[in-house]
């Protein structure tokens, strides 16, 4: 039997496919990861996301037994990522930020190496090899040298190439960075793929439409520690309900609207851009309530709406900056 056959879990089909409980790593003085716990379900996603240098790298770092974490528990398919990091490795993909794929060779090669690299027979390898490529829409650049790839192309070989051994377990750390959006779209459509076959994937990034669209779990992650934990919904919940958006005819009249629209909020106004923005308790006839309010009170209105908070509202409402901006407490995980 090859060895790289598809991996069998060592675990009841009920637990979770990863379990992380009071994960530190320290570098120096700087806590890069600062007691982190979560669970990852079988079959689905956990979107990990958050800033750079938040430690999401280091903590998939240690998950993948690249380093060794300074206290905490990391089990990965039942298997305890420090005592049997050897075993663990067979049963884990990793894709990371920079393709680690050799440029000097063509697709089909590559995804032939990897396979040999785990204990596949040359045919075998090579079989897995057409088959990958395939899945990933690389069949015609299979026999090309790699280095006259696209990034999105080098990206898809190396999601192929991390899938070699059939992993349970799939780590993708911020696989779209840099890709343009129709190659994100791409890949992200070949992530759904693999989670609806079984697959399970811990995925890092900054992209908060990214976690939107894939995550079924999310753990939000700022200066090394997990800070919100749920559903996409489940957090967006926790913002304030629906976002009401009144685009002013006159920017001078905000105080007026402000006022006039205060006992519908759960917080308070903001105005940005010359719209007042605040999120209302109930949707029911939010919309009509605020008309009548403003009308009282003689602020004229261009446009009004209700929006579902974004994942863009809950990262700002937690962490009190936008996803894009690099925390001023930067960790080794920044400059990897």
């Amino acid at each position: 039997m090859d060895s790289a056959q598809r991996r069998t879990s060592p675990q009841p089909t009920d637990a979770p496919a990863i379990s992380v409980r009071g994960l530190v790593k320290t570098y120096g003085d700087v806590r890069a990861v600062d007691g982190v716990d979560f669970e990852v379900r079988r079959g689905t996603v956990l979107g990990l996301l958050g800033p750079n240098g938040a430690g999401k790298t280091t903590t998939v770092r240690m998950l993948t037994t690249l380093q060794k974490p300074d206290a905490g528990e990391l089990l990965v398919d039942g298997i305890d990522a420090v005592a049997d990091a050897a075993k663990l490795r067979e049963h884990i993909g990793l894709a990371g930020q920079n393709a680690s794929v050799d440029e000097s060779l063509t697709g089909s090669e590559n995804i032939v190496m990897f396979g040999r690299l785990y204990g596949m027979s040359r045919k075998n390898a090579k079989a897995r090899a057409t088959r990958l490529l395939e899945q990933f829409q690389l069949s015609d650049a299979a026999d090309r040298p790699v280095k006259n790839y696209s990034g999105g192309m080098r990206r898809r070989l190396d999601l192929a190439a991390s899938l070699v051994a059939e992993p349970p377990v799939l780590f993708l750390d911020e696989p779209t960075t840099g890709l343009d959006p129709r190659s994100r779209l791409d890949l992200w459509e070949v992530i759904e793929q693999l989670v609806a076959g079984g697959t399970t994937v811990l995925l890092t990034t900054q992209y908060l439409d990214e976690a939107d669209r894939l995550a079924d779990d999310i753990a939000v992650i700022d200066h090394g520690k997990v800070i919100a934990k749920g559903t996409p919904d489940e957090l967006k919940a926790r913002v304030g309900g629906e976002r009401l958006v009144v685009a002013l005819a006159d920017e001078a009249s905000a105080p007026d609207a402000i006022a006039a629209l205060g006992p519908m909020c759960t917080d308070t106004p903001v105005v940005e851009d010359g719209a007042v923005k605040l999120y209302v308790s109930r949707r029911e006839g939010a919309i009509v309530e605020a008309v009548r309010r403003l009308d009282e009170a003689g602020v004229g209105v261009e446009d009004i709406g209700l929006h579902r908070p974004t994942m863009d509202d809950v990262f700002l409402a937690l962490t009190g900056h936008a996803a894009e901006e690099r925390t001023d407490d930067e960790t080794e995980e920044a400059t990897a």
